[in-house]
């Protein structure tokens, strides 16, 4: 059985290092695993029940519930802003939630992980990442986890994918995240 698994980013910027964190998982995917970075959060507008109505629902917010629909699991990469998740992957969270109890990722495997300047690596933000899911309906590992502290010095000049520690802890968070969505699947 093929597993496929969905990586959202919640930073935008160009030089991410969390987008680059995302790109060495989709390098380092073990055969039978196919993962998949969505583009485009950032033109998804806030969720708003209002604008969220079947046959009008945005064109970016039905790409990323379609997208969404044809995975196994979910791989979320936080940075952390002000001691939290980025609006961005807490608004993908909400239209991924929708329609209430069968939102397109109730009942697959969340897997969080992260990177961020400081000395924690984005805790904070990854819990409460973890903790949306798991409201939204997510079946999150709570035990699988990667917060790579000190983004900025440990990646000025080295992609992620060019670290050993991180390409063998990202490596174990997806064959954990593969177990999962496997026996779900079961």
């Amino acid at each position: 059985m093929s597993v496929r698994i969905l990586a959202l980013v919640g930073s935008l910027r160009a030089g991410s290092h969390n987008r680059q964190l995302a790109e060495t998982a989709v390098k380092h995917a073990p055969a039978g695993v196919e993962i998949t970075l969505f583009e485009g959060l950032a033109e998804v507008p806030f969720y708003n029940e209002d604008i969220d109505v079947e046959g009008n629902v945005p064109e970016a917010a039905a790409r990323l519930r379609a997208a969404a629909s044809q995975v196994d699991a979910f791989l979320l990469f936080s940075p952390e802003y002000n001691g939290t998740m980025p609006a961005v992957l807490k608004n993908a969270i909400d239209w991924l939630s929708r329609p209430f109890g069968a939102g397109a990722i109730s009942g697959k495997p969340v897997a969080v992980v992260g990177t961020a300047f400081g000395q924690y690596g984005g805790v904070w933000a990854q819990d409460d990442a973890r903790k949306s899911a798991g409201i939204a309906g997510g079946t999150v590992l709570e035990d699988v986890k990667l917060s790579i502290p000190g983004s900025v010095t440990r990646f000025a000049d080295t992609h992620p994918s060019e670290d050993n520690e991180v390409v063998a802890g990202l490596t174990e968070v997806i064959q954990q995240l593969t177990s999962e969505a496997t026996a779900t699947a079961a």
